[in-house]
């Protein structure tokens, strides 16, 4: 449990997740630092144990491996950690760059479908999980959509739990589900665009004046320690995930307008470029280090 008081921010009890904290420690190759791992998470609230179970379960789910022991163990991904942290990120990097472009469908539905045996139950349903996390939608038994050209990720994910040979792909300007063809339509009635929309509008509501807080405290030459800084940055986090682990990210085109996910991630990118500039530690924190390595790839100079 996290509470984060400070002049910048109302004061807030979040529970954060030590797995959010954890991976949001990857570096850029996705390696972790066990050190930087005790050393953040303790800053956070976090105890020694907690931090240690949690990498203890990365390892056991097979997304990492150890090399060292204690707090100067490194902990590599596996192919299947790799895939884990790339497919965060992209989820991520097509929200921004389609909130910056204003569309990014190419008015083609994106179908995905596979029949598996039972006794290959485990690898159906994990197959099922990564369509779902790619922002997939079920249409019917075994059948799955997307308005992305998702092609070749879900191939590479068939490969890699070995289902390409249960695998269809094909893609169609024309979709009926229901009766309902038109494109709005459909995905409103695929999606739980209602559910998302709503999340974000609370998060909107919470976190609307942090940047105006931040851009004060600048204005008064102030500074964050980093007993303030990783709080604010983890309890935001948290908050947005909260919203962000149910949207599908669809394409602009198909979204209600006004969409209020593109105004929580404009709040979000604002303020942790504020924070950052305010954090009285010198250097970048390695927390959330491969998010701002993206914000910086699609949006330049702040």
């Amino acid at each position: 449990m996290v509470v984060c008081e400070t002049s910048v921010v109302a004061r807030t009890t979040v529970p954060i997740p030590t797995r959010l904290l954890v991976l949001g420690l990857a570096h850029e190759d996705g390696s972790i630092r066990a050190d930087e791992v005790y050393e953040v998470g303790e800053s956070c609230g976090q105890s020694a144990e907690q931090l240690r179970s949690c990498l203890r379960r990365l390892v056991a789910e097979e997304l990492f491996t150890r090399q060292g022991a204690g707090r100067t163990a490194v902990y590599v991904p596996t192919e299947a950690g790799q895939v884990t942290l790339e497919r965060g990120m992209q989820r991520v990097r097509l929200s921004y760059a389609q909130d910056r472009a204003g569309r990014g469908w190419d008015r083609r539905w994106h179908l995905a479908g596979f029949a598996v045996p039972e006794s290959r139950r485990a690898a159906r349903d994990g197959f099922r999980d990564v369509l779902l996390g790619m922002g997939g939608a079920p249409v019917q038994g075994g059948l799955y959509v997307s308005p992305h050209a998702w092609d070749d990720d879900v191939r590479r994910e068939a490969k890699r739990l070995g289902m390409v040979e249960h695998l269809t792909l094909a893609s169609t300007a024309e979709l009926e589900v229901g009766g309902v063809r038109d494109p709005r339509e459909l995905a409103a009635a695929l999606w739980p665009l209602d559910d998302v929309a709503r999340r974000y509008a609370r998060f909107v509501e919470a976190h609307l004046e942090v940047p105006e807080r931040l851009e004060q405290h600048k204005r008064k030459h102030g500074r964050l320690a980093d007993a303030d800084f990783l709080p604010l940055a983890l309890t935001m986090a948290v908050a947005y995930t909260e919203c962000s682990a149910r949207d599908p990210y669809l394409p602009p085109e198909l979204l209600p307008r006004p969409w209020p996910g593109r105004q929580a991630r404009d709040i979000v990118v604002r303020s942790r470029r504020l924070a950052l500039q305010l954090r009285a530690t010198a250097g970048r924190p390695s927390l959330f280090g491969m998010f701002d390595d993206m914000l910086e790839s699609l949006a330049g100079p702040a």
